[in-house]
């Protein structure tokens, strides 16, 4: 694990969902949030909103040490523009970008500890989901894709403690999880990535739906 050092600030994003949602830990150990509802347009609010992070701080982007980016899977269109702003931001800044699964995230935050199973699933539509496993905070295995029945047995059969994420209550309706940014989770697993982290890549759930002419994928 990397040292994280808290005279240091870290500012992470998430743009994976139905939010624009950013958090910045101070060298004090204080979180300022920014967390909106919103749809589509999270391109065009994500730098406003950082600016009004920092602005709130008092601090300039490059006293920045590490930038924290959820990385999906989530909506096509905001998980690529938030790991391109992170990466973007770093560039500017000096600071590193990290990314972080969103599916990691969702299990830090039910087992901060790391003392269980969880069973994190993304609601990817069109009843399909993708899921992963997570074990005294360690993934057991990649992330995988399949139809609600195909996780209902993997999560029936995985014994997990715990179910989260956007998807959870189509596994189990009982379940209370509301979908929402963990940006805290964010804020720790940026600080203990390893200084080797490789740059922030998106994860996306599916190709995207549209293509441009000539059959590019944007």
């Amino acid at each position: 694990m990397a040292s994280a050092p808290l005279h240091r600030p870290v500012l992470v994003i998430d743009t994976t969902g139905r939010w624009c949602a950013a958090a910045l830990q101070l060298a004090d150990g204080r979180i300022l949030q920014r967390d909106e509802a919103m749809e589509r347009g999270q391109a065009e609010r994500l730098a406003p909103l950082v600016g009004e992070l920092l602005d709130e701080a008092g601090i300039a982007p490059g006293e920045l040490w590490r930038i924290g980016v959820a990385t999906g899977p989530g909506s096509f269109a905001g998980t690529r523009a938030g790991t391109a702003f992170a990466r973007g931001l770093a560039l500017g800044s000096g600071a590193q970008a990290v990314g972080i699964s969103s599916l990691a995230a969702m299990a830090h935050e039910a087992d901060p500890e790391g003392r269980a199973a969880v069973f994190t699933v993304h609601d990817a539509r069109r009843s399909e989901l993708v899921w992963q496993v997570f074990s005294r905070g360690a993934a057991q295995g990649e992330p995988v894709r399949s139809d609600v029945a195909d996780a209902q047995e993997a999560f029936t059969a995985s014994g997990a403690d715990h179910l989260a994420g956007s998807g959870a209550q189509l596994l189990d309706p009982s379940a209370t999880w509301a979908d929402h940014p963990p940006l805290e989770a964010l804020l720790t697993l940026t600080r203990e990535a390893g200084s080797d982290t490789p740059l922030p890549s998106p994860h996306y759930a599916r190709p995207p739906d549209a293509a441009l002419p000539g059959g590019i994928i944007p």
